[in-house]
Order: structure tokens, then sequence, then C-alpha cells
């Protein structure tokens, strides 16, 4: 079956290509990026065929907030990340979160509190999209689900986490220029931001190793501690 041609405005060199999960947030992102220098283009996640990924021509890609559970409303999310993981550098946010964590084999799962609009203190890892990131920002966050820390299969490893409660803020692939958060670093009221997004746009190709200034793998580093582990009890897969 012969593959259908992509629409015009997407058949040349795109920069920036990001996925909108149907989020009103996508826009608010999308001029951040823009904002940072970026040149963004936003296709709803219906608007092409996974077939169509070899067409594409993109030097970084994003997927964006949106509401739901990732494996009934990321539309073709699931499937970027599996073609372009190891090609090209990927942001999450909030949706694009947990459909990595989904397509790694991770559980989606109640948060164990709704978080609609408020906002918490983040610690991380200072390595990756965080680096140079001050500790303990405000981000606001829009969410009731989040990954389960205990499904988490060993390439993907956490980074961020709430100062009070340890809910997962954000989760990277060990060896893939793969990184999400699920707290929106586009908000007004969120702290770093900025700096979060600058750094994905410096990122280049498809792995870790590629770009050496940003530390992740970096064996003389511990890995980022989560001084609660346990999920709290009405913590349920769904």
């Amino acid at each position: 079956m012969a593959i259908q041609p992509l629409p015009p405005h997407l058949s040349g060199q795109l920069d920036v290509l990001m996925i909108d999960n149907f989020d009103s947030f996508t826009w608010n992102l999308y001029q951040q990026l823009c904002l940072l220098g970026a040149n963004v283009t936003v296709i709803r996640n219906d608007a092409i065929s996974p077939s169509q990924f070899p067409l594409l021509k993109l030097n970084s890609f994003i997927i964006s907030p949106g509401p739901g559970h990732p494996q009934t409303d990321s539309g073709i999310s699931r499937d970027a990340i599996k073609y372009f993981q190891g090609k090209v550098p990927i942001l999450g946010v909030c949706m694009g979160l947990e459909c990595l964590v989904d397509v790694h084999g991770g559980k989606i799962a109640y948060a164990g509190e709704i978080m609609h609009g408020k906002v918490s203190r983040v610690r991380h890892d200072n390595r990756g999209c965080f680096r140079d990131v001050p500790q303990g920002i405000e981000s606001i966050r829009y969410h009731s689900l989040s990954s389960q820390v205990s499904s988490l299969p060993p390439q993907v490893e956490t980074t961020s986490a709430t100062e009070e409660s340890d809910v997962i803020m954000g989760v990277r692939h060990k060896e893939y220029t793969l990184e999400t958060v699920q707290y929106h670093p586009e908000s007004i009221l969120s702290e770093g931001g900025d700096e979060l997004i600058a750094n994905f746009l410096k990122l280049r190709g498809g792995y870790w190793r590629e770009n050496p200034d940003f530390h992740v793998g970096d064996p003389a580093l511990p890995p980022f501690p989560l001084e609660n582990p346990n999920p709290p009890p009405n913590y349920k897969a769904v």
C-alpha cells in the first residue's frame, strides 16, 4: 500500500514539530518556544498517519499536554515516540511524559492527589534539560495521573519529583535524547521553564552520548534519589 504524501506545510525541512493533543496549553508552549527562537510547526494528534513518519524531516519533536489517558487519547503521540526516539531530541510535557512511560512498559496510575492549576515545589537531578535549572522551583501542575515508580523499566530514569510528596515530575530515557516533565514549564507560574526549554532546544541527535555537556549517564554522578518511592495507599493503576 502506497504511503500518502504529506500535506504541503509538512513536506519541507522542519525545525520543531509539535503534536497537539487537543489542549489549549499547546499554544502557550508554542509561544514559549517561539520566544526562545524556535520555528515551530504544530499538528493535531490525528493529522497524519504513523506510516507517514518516514517522510518527515525535522530537527526536534515535542508531545504536548492533553486530557485523558495516553492509551486512549494521545493519537499518534506514542507511535511518534517509537519512531523518532534515537533519531532526534524529543520533549514530552504532561501527556507527553505519560506517553513515554506507557511506550516503554511502565504504568500510569492515579497520582494520589488531584492537581489542576496548583503549584508544587520540584527538585531535580540537574542533568539533561534540568541542567542549571534552580532547585526547589515552583511548578504548576494540571494532572491527576502520574507514572508509577515501581513500574519504570531499567532504561527509563526518574529526573524530578515534588518536594512534599515525591510524585514523579520528570522521567528520561537513559540512552535516547527523550526527556519528559509532568508539570507545565510553559506556565507563567512555573519557575525555570525558559531554562528547561532552552536546554532542550540545544540538544542535537538522538542519543545523550552526542550531548556530553548535559551529563546524562555520567558515572561520576549518583542517581536521582526518591525519598518516598512507595506510592500513597490510594495510588492505583487506571
